[in-house]
């Protein structure tokens, strides 16, 4: 890369008649431009007294009374100063606000008129207040009142003529109203010269991006003025605006917002603030009789803190502001900051702007917020090579080691680096760039430096700190943080992870260092089964938060340490060999007659078979118990042998006699089913009678021949 040349020319809106220009040549990428800006500008030079306020452009006003139908006040100006008032609560409150501005203006709004935001029932729609209201005016998103006017009784006549208005849930549609006050410039009346404030006074939180979904409301704003017949139309169409869009819109239109609102909010809106650039906080009080110092503290702290900032900035380019004041924010950060700026102070700001590459001409502006003058600085860079160097000498540029060629040291055998600083000796450049490596592969540095002479030259971060160790691995922009601060504010990080101040504990620094909450009422920390840490016990697995008194999870003590009660009460059981081994170092016992633990009783039977009754009471430590064992079991009598013996003959008897008796009647049955199996046969047989020839009668009859008859 050869000479870069930077063209810077400062714009300082609304007089372009008046621009300087000046070319800078410099040898390098790198160029700072001393900027200074005083407050003897009007936008700068103020001064609070208690009971008036005297500026450069003569902007005065005097309390008569705090009544607001008492209100007196003298205006002194016409349009410098410009105040946009947005309110949801009493519009009596108003009057209080035309002590501070010579031009003002209002705007009211309540919510989007769609459930479940608003009641949509057609007379709630037009009465959405309570039966008691009597003066209620009908449901509504947002409606500008009143357009910029330095009148006071304009003022009055517009204020007295509103009424409250009413809805279902407890945010508001605030957001939607503080886009349409800041991107509707025209219709509010907004002047070009003007400082520009916008005061919300509420009682209630806010919705935001996505809320609408709630509604079936899909479309998201799309940050654009919509306001017609002093309404704004797209309330049931578009989502509420992010906070980051607001801010956005806030900071392009040069707009400071002071929040006044009452003490159950005041939270609320100031992460609120730490989120919207340029914006202040503060609290009302329950009649709001407050609200002019409010204003005027919160008026006096905006316009005390300047901060400068840029926008449009090329890809390529970092631009680092160093503040030159008594109270000067960080240095090296991506945005400029002087606080506590009092009248007629001279502050200045050393812009160090950087060209990573060559690219085409671009410009880019720095602005100090919520102020309309702008500095344009136009950038050009050289790559080409113009330089006439002779390229056959040594040059003192490289540090009598090289010759320069093109702006560019070209070093001699034996060196390296940009200014030929590195004597390698009997390494090659390969050797010294893996050193820079942290392991094989990866990028040098971390890809975050630069590897000059074997060691890592860090970058800046975007915001303008340093990475830093051996490979550049480390920065203290990346840990951990608490209510959007790093580190809770209360520590520093090191290297991804938070050092916590003394007094501060935890992974952000979120956490007093106390044990208050872990002390149990016998003065010891989560009863010994946990660590304190951000005063919360973290118990160990099953034990219950918050002191880990209770584990819902364990097996029942009262089975787990039945054989050490019984070893340790009765002498018996499967430990009765080494009892004092297994069990007295987890169990303190006393052998009593009556209870005086109030745990639950557990009964439990041993290996003789007797039932013991015993209580535990589990003191400091994961496995520590005190039990009261009662002297006496309850063991049942022994069986009678005889009866046993008796009665085991009788039932194998009986037992024989019934089998027998079953074996018999089997028989019997089979025999009858052959039997009548038979009987059937026989009735079914047809035989014709006949004689067998062969048969011969077993009666035969012989007759006695000397028989008579006589």
């Amino acid at each position: 890369m050869g000479a870069a040349i930077f063209v810077l020319r400062i714009v300082r809106d609304p007089r372009p008649a008046e621009i300087p220009t000046k070319r800078v040549s410099v040898k390098s990428r790198r160029i700072a431009a001393r900027f200074t800006l005083s407050n003897s500008d009007s936008e700068f030079t103020r001064e609070m007294e208690s009971s008036n306020i005297k500026q450069q452009y003569e902007l005065k006003c005097t309390v008569e009374s705090l009544h607001p139908d008492s209100v007196q006040h003298q205006l002194l100006t016409t349009d410098e100063n410009c105040i946009f008032l947005l309110l949801d609560m009493d519009p009596c409150l108003l009057f209080f606000l035309l002590l501070l501005i010579g031009r003002n203006g209002f705007g009211a709004f309540v919510d989007k008129t769609v459930l479940p935001y608003t009641n949509t029932n057609k007379e709630k729609l037009q009465k959405p207040c309570d039966e008691n209201d009597q003066q209620c005016q009908a449901a509504f998103g947002y409606r500008h009142v009143l357009n910029m006017t330095s009148s006071e009784t304009q003022f009055k006549e517009k204020v007295t003529e509103q009424f409250i208005s009413g809805n279902l849930d407890s945010p508001e549609g605030s957001l939607d109203a503080m886009m349409q006050a800041a991107v509707c410039g025209d219709k509010i009346g907004w002047r070009n010269s003007s400082t520009r404030l916008i005061v919300l006074t509420t009682d209630a939180g806010f919705h935001m991006a996505g809320d609408g979904k709630l509604a079936g409301i899909l479309e998201p704003s799309d940050e654009q003025c919509h306001m017609e017949n002093r309404r704004y139309t797209k309330s049931i169409d578009m989502d509420y605006p992010s906070v980051g869009q607001l801010a956005m819109q806030l900071e392009k239109n040069n707009i400071q917002p002071i929040f006044a609102v009452t003490e159950n909010v005041a939270n609320v809106y100031k992460e609120l603030s730490e989120m919207i650039p340029k914006s202040e906080v503060g609290v009302l009080s329950s009649d709001s009789k407050n609200v002019v110092e409010l204003i005027k503290t919160a008026y006096n702290s905006l316009s005390s803190k300047v901060t400068l900032t840029h926008d449009n900035l090329p890809d390529n380019v970092r631009v680092i502001y160093t503040p030159k004041c008594k109270d000067a924010g960080q240095p090296g950060n991506s945005e400029g900051v002087c606080n506590n700026v009092k009248p007629g102070e001279k502050i200045s700001f050393d812009v160090t702007v950087t060209a990573e590459s060559c690219m085409n001409d671009k410009s880019f502006t720095i602005r100090p917020l919520g102020i309309k003058d702008t500095l344009t600085v136009s950038l050009s860079t050289n790559c080409d090579c113009e330089c006439k160097d002779p390229e056959d000498s040594i040059h003192s540029h490289c540090k009598g080691k090289g010759r320069v060629k093109c702006g560019i040291c070209s070093c001699s055998e034996g060196y390296v680096g940009q200014f030929c600083e590195c004597s390698i000796g009997d390494k090659d450049k390969r050797s010294l760039r893996a050193s820079c490596q942290r392991n094989n592969g990866t990028m040098e540095c971390e890809g975050r430096g630069d590897c000059v002479c074997g060691r890592c030259q860090c970058h800046t971060t975007e915001s303008g700190s340093s990475y830093h160790g051996d490979y550049c691995e480390c920065d203290n922009e990346h840990c951990e943080k608490f209510q959007n601060k790093l580190c809770g504010g209360t520590g520093k990080c090191n290297c991804g992870r938070c050092e916590c101040n003394a007094g501060y504990e935890g992974s952000a620094c979120q956490c007093k260092v106390s044990e208050e909450a872990c002390r149990t009422l016998n003065d010891t920390v989560c009863f010994g089964r946990g660590t304190c840490k951000c005063n919360r016990c973290e118990c160990k697995e099953g034990y219950q938060r918050p002191q880990c008194q209770l584990c819902l999870g364990c097996p029942d003590p009262c089975q787990t340490k039945l054989n050490c009660i019984e070893c340790l009460g009765f002498d018996s059981g499967p430990f009765k060999k080494n009892c004092s081994v297994a069990c007295r170092k987890s169990i303190y016992h006393e052998m009593v007659d009556q209870f005086t633990i109030p745990d639950k009783q557990c009964l439990q039977k041993d290996t003789e078979g007797c039932w013991i009754k015993f209580k535990l009471d589990q003191l400091v430590r994961e496995d520590n118990y005190k039990a009261e064992i009662l002297k006496q079991r309850d063991c049942p009598e022994p069986p009678s042998v005889v009866a046993i013996i008796g009665g085991s003959i009788a039932s194998v008897a009986l037992i024989g006699i019934l089998l027998l008796m079953l074996i018999k009647l089997l028989l019997y049955m089979k025999d009858l089913k052959e039997f009548r199996k038979f009987e059937n046969e026989k009735k079914k047989s047809k035989w014709a009678e006949a004689d067998n020839p062969l048969f011969q009668n077993a009666t035969t009859t012989v007759t006695n021949p000397t028989f008579t008859g006589e």
